[in-house]
């Protein structure tokens, strides 16, 4: 099937699951923080990038360059990941496996582009310290071992510099594979074999840069020339035994342009594979992970036999099924879109998987490929920020994913190990998804969450991560997972509106909605109330008065909820007539069009801020969420706190507000921990009650920028 045809494939198609025995669901999450030692700096930037496991699947090891470390975890108890340290590498360590007890590293300790250098570094794993080196000649990206044991076969990659000559190709020295025979657990340096691979590519023929090898169960090494667009298979004997490009693919119904909107209309022109990670199938067919990095990345992966013929070629299809679960990049949309950067196989009892490494979107696609000309998609994962690198331990029905980015500088996630079980249990991930909607609606940074109309349906906006289609989300909440059903631009004058940050919804009872609209005087957007018809069509605009507009902060409305004709607005944090640890509640009379106000007392803030993110009605109480802005083990306060609307007795702005008690509800904190085993997310943003008067929360995933993409939606009961 063509490219071309597979981008138009149904996502619903795609999405069709397995038997429910077959599904991955994550059990632990690792920080990588946590390998330090104690009195280490853990606010030092760290990664997990290339990951491999020891033959019982007893022991992690991943690289870690920013350390220049290899890290190692005990998953004796998978659910309960122990760390075992840190072993420091005297260099940049780029990937690792392990053959035995002892682990094989490539390790950069090039000084320039020009001059590149590196190791291999052999690690005893029982007494976690370095046995011997290899001297490579060149900068290794790649290492791999053979199924027996045998040898090792590394991609000397010998990178180019990306700031000269707009990082075109050719830049010396040229790139090679080196293979280094092993015996008895110890490398025969001395019989290092340097396999050349100059001439091969129409593209930088005399300068090639290997960027990832594999070896099959016959000897033979498939590598990557990924910014030449090429792959070569070497024979057993060590001579190049076929190689061919990677070729182009024709995308349709894409998102080409990062402009604030998700929109997959778009055709890309053909685009060179350029293929990263890759992995053997068998000893005739392998599978491309198509990043992309200089002049191309064709946002999917491609199955090839040995001999160049391309067996399936995934097209648009993944970035399909990925957008639906919200997972989608916008702002990576001009660039590689999802970008697919590493492949995984392995068979689960009788059952081949394909495991498919999304960096961008942070997602692991999991495919079923009993038929490699077909791989159906069976699941995608939730991961980390970024990952990078993933092994799969069948023995143990595991698999597990290394997350690279650490965001911990910017008070975001730190990098991350995670470990997912194939389980006889339904996929607890996503919990909302729009498969089945045609076109496909693309969603994501829910903000605002309220009830619809009918039984089982809730409402939800997005921010202002996509600012130029800012949408309300119809949702069928009766569903597993939840499904959007249909989305609504918000217009005025026909046209999408601008200058919107839409943080909180609720209905106006004519089936309708007022939005809380938070303001940040620096872009222009104006704080306000907004008022939009059942087509999303704005009816009226109210500014907040200017009194209070001249105390403004960023941090505006997050949260809007209507008691008997008058609206009330939660505020997020402190203005400049708030004293500290204290928010307002705005409310404004529809009828008189009075503002007034309460006094919110917030939690103690710990290292980050305290604010509120919502503000929601049921029954003789208001309810709000209040939450710190901390991520993972940091996080202190996700909870939500009620306050009886007898209490809620505005006063005018330019006088003394009165201050209202609070009862603490429920601690979302374990919710968070538990609901997928992942670290516990900064952003709860939504609350809503159905017409069962259960409550429903709602997480923000920042539009996949500096996250991990999760949007978790649960049902957190009646909250009595």
């Amino acid at each position: 099937m063509s490219a071309r045809l597979l981008g138009a494939v149904s996502v619903a198609a795609l999405l069709a699951s397995p038997a429910v025995a077959d599904s991955f669901n994550r059990i632990a999450t690792f920080p990588v923080t946590a390998n330090m030692a104690t009195g280490e700096d853990t606010a030092r930037p760290s990664s997990a990038e290339i990951i491999s496991v020891s033959p019982d699947g007893m022991t992690l090891i991943y690289t870690d360059s920013p350390l220049g470390v290899l890290g190692l975890i005990d998953i004796t108890d998978p659910k309960a990941p122990k760390p075992l340290g840190n072993v420091a590498m005297n260099g940049e360590p780029t990937t690792a496996h392990i053959l035995g007890n002892r682990a094989f590293v490539g390790v950069n300790t090039s000084e320039s582009f020009t001059e590149p250098s590196g190791r291999i570094a052999v690690v005893d794993l029982d007494s976690a310290g370095e046995l011997a080196s290899c001297d490579l000649g060149g900068q290794p990206d790649s290492v791999a071992v053979a199924p027996d044991g045998s040898f090792l076969a590394v991609a000397v990659e010998n990178e180019r510099d990306e700031d000269v000559s707009d990082g075109a190709l050719p830049q010396m020295p040229a790139g090679f594979v080196a293979k280094l025979p092993v015996a008895e657990g110890a490398v025969d340096c001395d019989a290092l074999q340097k396999i050349e691979l100059t001439g091969l590519a129409a593209i930088g023929a005399e300068d090639p840069e290997p960027e990832f090898v594999d070896i099959n169960d016959a000897g033979e090494i498939v590598v990557t020339l990924q910014e030449n667009n090429h792959i070569a298979v070497i024979g057993a004997d060590g001579a190049v035994a076929s190689h061919f490009p990677a070729g182009e693919v024709t995308l349709e119904n894409v998102d080409t342009t990062s402009d604030g909107t998700l929109s997959f209309s778009e055709a890309a022109d053909p685009t060179p594979r350029e293929p990263d990670g890759v992995k053997w199938l068998d000893n005739d067919h392998f599978a491309t992970a198509n990043e992309g990095d200089w002049n191309g990345g064709s946002r999917g992966f491609t199955i090839f036999r040995k001999d160049g013929t391309v067996v399936y070629e995934s097209g648009a299809s993944l970035e399909h099924a990925i957008a639906a679960i919200g997972h989608y990049p916008e702002k990576r949309s001009k660039s590689k879109g999802v970008e697919i950067e590493s492949i995984e196989f392995a068979r689960f009892g009788d059952t081949p998987f394909l495991f498919v490494v999304s960096e961008r979107a942070s997602v692991v696609a999991v495919y079923d490929l009993t038929d490699p000309a077909a791989p159906k998609l069976a699941q995608i994962l939730p991961s980390g920020v970024s990952p990078e690198g993933a092994v799969a331990i069948p023995a143990r029905n595991l698999l597990v994913t290394a997350n690279e980015a650490d965001l911990g500088e910017d008070g975001g996630a730190r990098a991350h190990v995670m470990l997912f079980e194939r389980q006889a249990a339904e996929p607890v991930y996503p919990m909302l998804t729009a498969d089945g909607t045609d076109p496909l609606v693309g969603w994501g940074a829910l903000g605002a969450l309220t009830a619809g109309d009918q039984p089982g349906q809730l409402v939800a906006a997005s921010d202002s991560v996509y600012g130029q289609m800012p949408s309300i989300y119809t949702i069928d909440a009766t569903q597993k997972p939840a499904r959007i059903t249909g989305r609504k631009v918000v217009t005025r004058n026909g046209n999408a509106a601008q200058k919107l940050d839409i943080e909180g919804i609720t209905g106006d009872g004519e089936g309708g909605f007022w939005l809380a609209n938070e303001g940040d005087a620096a872009k222009l957007v104006p704080h306000a109330i907004i008022h939009v018809d059942a087509d999303g069509e704005i009816q009226d605009e109210i500014a907040l008065p200017a009194e209070l507009q001249a105390h403004q902060t960023r941090f505006g409305a997050e949260g809007i909820a209507l008691v008997d004709g008058t609206l009330w607005v939660a505020m997020q944090r402190e203005w400049g007539d708030d004293p500290e640890g204290q928010v307002k509640l705005l409310s404004y009379d529809l009828e008189s069009e009075e503002w007034g106000a309460v006094r919110y007392p917030l939690e103690a803030k710990g290292d980050g801020w305290m604010g509120l993110s919502e503000i929601a009605v049921k029954g003789d109480h208001a309810y709000v969420v209040e939450r710190d802005n901390l991520v993972g083990d940091a996080a202190k306060v996700k909870k939500i706190f009620r306050v009886a609307l007898s209490d809620l007795k505005p006063a005018p702005l330019d006088g003394d507000l009165p201050v209202v008690a609070k009862e603490e509800v429920r601690d979302l904190i374990p919710d968070l921990r538990s609901l997928t085993n992942g670290y516990v997310l900064d952003k709860v943003e939504g609350l809503a009650f159905d017409n069962n008067g259960d409550a429903w929360i709602v997480t923000d995933n920042d539009g996949v920028d500096d996250s991990s993409g999760e949007t978790l939606l649960w049902n957190a009961g009646a909250l009595n």
